[in-house]
């Protein structure tokens, strides 16, 4: 695949000074997990009440399953099962393939989607260890295969439930954009930075809400999606790449 060039982010956190690498390696190695439990733990107890009211109404608006599960890409790219609340129905055209997002995403899916109450089964993910707190988002495995080496960079971290991207425009910046802003939060990993994300999140979540969609949108445009309709990639790079994406989720 031809090698492409994107913009470098400033490397530092909204202005935040970068701490020292001691500082930075001590946090991640005998810090953040601890945390990540403690936090993953209370937000399951705290909040037991919402996940069964959730559940419920998923089950009446949506059917069952309630949980919806995807492969995405972890830490070091090892694929793990991410847990969600459902969003969309199961419609199927004549033929059984699922019908456009925009169509099986109802006013409810809507909802759970621009208050993240679809990503409360995600506390789960986080006591398996598969996900930290904060971190960069769990692309999907179609996505993956189309970084580039440097880009590869942004998976040597735990995904997070929220990270500097969610915080800096969601789903309304580029992908090219949303990645530097990974790899910009992989440099400077410190407690006060994932303090200020954590609560930048809660406000944009039910607050200000910015950056949901994308505009035009109901959904997030896929990586490999976006490279082919801005010339990026040729079709039969994107072709051979989406293969290569199936056969690491083994379908």
């Amino acid at each position: 695949m031809a090698e492409r060039q994107f913009t470098t982010a400033p490397l530092s956190i909204h202005g935040a000074p970068r701490a020292p690498k001691g500082r930075v390696q001590m946090y991640k190695k005998f810090f953040k997990r601890p945390i990540d439990i403690f936090c993953a733990l209370a937000a399951i107890i705290v909040f037991s009440w919402l996940y069964i009211i959730v559940a419920i109404l998923v089950r009446v608006k949506l059917g069952s399953p309630v949980l919806f599960k995807q492969e995405r890409p972890g830490l070091n790219g090892k694929i793990f099962k991410l847990y969600k609340f459902r969003t969309m129905t199961d419609e199927r055209d004549e033929e059984g393939n699922l019908l456009p997002d925009d169509v099986r995403l109802t006013k409810f899916g809507r909802l759970l989607r621009s208050t993240s109450l679809d990503e409360l089964p995600e506390a789960f993910n986080i006591l398996k260890g598969d996900m930290s707190v904060i971190g960069p988002r769990p692309q999907l495995v179609r996505d993956m295969v189309f970084f580039t080496d440097e880009q590869m960079k942004r998976q040597s971290v735990k995904p997070g439930l929220s990270g500097l991207a969610q915080i800096s425009g969601r789903n309304g910046i580029t992908w090219e954009e949303k990645i530097d802003f990974d790899l910009e939060y992989i440099k400077n990993i410190t407690f006060i930075n994932d303090c200020k994300i954590v609560f930048k999140t809660v406000w944009q979540a039910f607050v200000k809400q910015d950056g949901i969609s994308q505009e035009g949108m109901d959904t997030a445009e896929d990586l490999g999606d976006y490279l082919l309709r801005c010339g990026k990639v040729s079709e039969d790079q994107y072709n051979d790449l989406q293969i290569k994406a199936k056969e690491l989720i083994g379908v």
